[in-house]
Order: C-alpha cells, then sequence, then structure tokens
C-alpha cells in the first residue's frame, strides 16, 4: 500500500506545485515556459524510475507478475513512452477544441489542468476494468490487439477528421451554456438564471476525449505489463507531461507531417504483441527500443520534409 500513497502524493505534490507555484494568475503561457515544464515533469517521470525500482527490489509492491527489479523500470519507461506517443493525437483535438470554443490562451492552462485531474480519476477506473477483463476473460488480449489494429488503421483512413469538433453531444444536452466566459468562470449568471460558461463546455470536451484516447492506450500498455501498479504509473506521468506538451508543441504540430505513421507503427507493433504474447516473447528491451526509433524517424522525416518544403518555397 505505501508505493501507492508515494505515487499519488507525488503526483499530487507537482500538479499542486505546477498550479500554484509555476502558474500563480491566468497568464499565457510562453514557448520558453513550457519548454522548462516539459523538462521539468520529464525529469520527475524518470526520477520516479529509482522509486520503482525500490518498490520491486524490497518487495514493497504486490509484484503479481513476479517482476524483477530492472524488468519493472523498463516496463515503466515504455509504457511512459507508449503512452506520450500516443498522445501525439489528442494534442491535435485540444487545439481545435481551444480553436473551436475560441479559449483564450489565459484560460488554456487551468482547463488543461482540470482536464488532468479528471484523467488521473477516469483512469484508473479504466485501467481496472482493463484489467479485471484480461484476467478474467480468455483471449481479452487478442480482442484488444484486434481493437488496436482497427484504431491503428483508422487513424491512418481518417487523418483528415483533425477538423472537427467531437463534442460529447448527448451529455452537452443536459447543460445550459452561455457563450460568455465571465472572466474564467464556469458558471455565470445570464437574466437572473445559473448557467455554465464556454470554458464548462470546453473542459466536458476536453475529458470526453481524453476518454476515448484512453481506450487505445490502455490496451497498448497491456501489450508491455498488467501489473497495475506498473501500468498507472506511467499513464499518470505522461498525462502530467502532455500539458506542458502541448503548450511546447501547439505552434510546432503541423511540421511533424510524418509523426502519425510513428505511432500507426507503434500501434501495430503493440496490436501484434498482445495477440502473440502467448507464444511469442519479445523481450522489453526491443519493445523500448522499436517505440522510440519510431518516434525518431518520425521527427526527423517530419523535419527534413519541412526543410525540402521550405527550398521549394524559396525557388
Amino acid at each position: 500500500m505505501t508505493p501507492w500513497i508515494i505515487l499519488i502524493s507525488y503526483a499530487l505534490f507537482l500538479l499542486l506545485f505546477d498550479f500554484f507555484v509555476l502558474h500563480k494568475k491566468d497568464k499565457v503561457t510562453t514557448v520558453r515556459k513550457a519548454i522548462f515544464e516539459t523538462i521539468f515533469f520529464a525529469s520527475n517521470a524518470l526520477l520516479f524510475t529509482f522509486a520503482v525500482y525500490w518498490f520491486y527490489n524490497t518487495n514493497m509492491i504486490d509484484n503479481v507478475n513476479n517482476l524483477s527489479a530492472s524488468d519493472a523500470v523498463v516496463k515503466y519507461l515504455t509504457g511512459y513512452i507508449i503512452e506520450l506517443s500516443l498522445s501525439v493525437d489528442n494534442l491535435f483535438v485540444i487545439a481545435i477544441i481551444f480553436t473551436g470554443y475560441k479559449i483564450p490562451s489565459q484560460y488554456q492552462h487551468k482547463l488543461l489542468f482540470l482536464g488532468i485531474l479528471g484523467a488521473i480519476i477516469f483512469r484508473a477506473i479504466l485501467i481496472s476494468i482493463g484489467l479485471v477483463l484480461i484476467h478474467k476473460i480468455h483471449g481479452m488480449s487478442i480482442i484488444f490487439g484486434l481493437f488496436l489494429l482497427y484504431t491503428a488503421f483508422k487513424m491512418l483512413k481518417k487523418e483528415a477528421e483533425h477538423e472537427e469538433v467531437h463534442e460529447p453531444k448527448g451529455i452537452m444536452k443536459l447543460f445550459r451554456f452561455s457563450n460568455s466566459m465571465d472572466g474564467g468562470k464556469f458558471v455565470t449568471k445570464v437574466n437572473g438564471k445559473r448557467v455554465f460558461t464556454t470554458l464548462f463546455a470546453a473542459l466536458v470536451a476536453i475529458e470526453f476525449t481524453d476518454l476515448l484516447f484512453a481506450l487505445d492506450s490502455i490496451p497498448a500498455i497491456f501489450a508491455i505489463t498488467t501489473d497495475p501498479f506498473i501500468v498507472y504509473s506511467s499513464n499518470i506521468f505522461a498525462i502530467m507531461g502532455l500539458r506542458s506538451l502541448y503548450f511546447f508543441l501547439a505552434n510546432m504540430l503541423e511540421k511533424f507531417v510524418y509523426l502519425k505513421y510513428s505511432v500507426f507503427s507503434i500501434l501495430i507493433f503493440v496490436s501484434l504483441k498482445l495477440m502473440t504474447a502467448g507464444f511469442v516473447d519479445i523481450p522489453e528491451w526491443f519493445s523500448l527500443l522499436f517505440i522510440a526509433m519510431s518516434l525518431i524517424i518520425g521527427v526527423y522525416v517530419s523535419l527534413n520534409f519541412n526543410k525540402d518544403a521550405e527550398k521549394h518555397k524559396k525557388e
């Protein structure tokens, strides 16, 4: 129980530090500050590997899969990178939500902060359900693998659909909204009646889209491990870093045009690993190397494509 208390306490401390120290007031996040925060959260995610090693080396954790301390660290890092890589699409959708609802830059951090708090809770529920299914239902890993295959090909087929804001329309009908933001509030009064502001609508949309993306990323990490602590801890640290990563990449997302193919290859790999887990043992170092190389190649090709495009424009 101690490792879980340490994990949750550490995550809450980082979030509170970010909200009350790094972002005391609603101010526009600069690229320089976003870079600092991205490094800060990534460093803390890497720092937690020492805690993971300690928990598994001293048998403090309920080690359901009998992992060695070094194996636990590799699986944690692999899960962390998978979650970050599969969050690229999420960044695009967040950008579209902010644009669609016309959310000013000074309010975007608050929405992402609250979105992360919601994600921490919802992901814990989804991970618990997923683990029950994969342990109780024979062949569930194959079903998860097929779902990821479907997701991968659907992502390539519908890459242009980023132009649309997918709202949880059924839920939205339950609320009354105003186009006013009323100084960054979530609830305001219109004609003497309490209504929700546009900020609240955007928050609901962010939470809803995170649930949809979690349906992809959680089965993907099950290809690496079904250890509850590693699955949840890697998810939490990746989600926390996603907010600062958004502000860092917000103006550069369109430049990484080939990164979607990296995500596609990662989804294909983890889906095949899930479906063949019963009779093929793929080493964790190979999984980590494949995922890292896929991302590096996607970024490299994208940057070179942009250089060639700029040369053609000058000519």
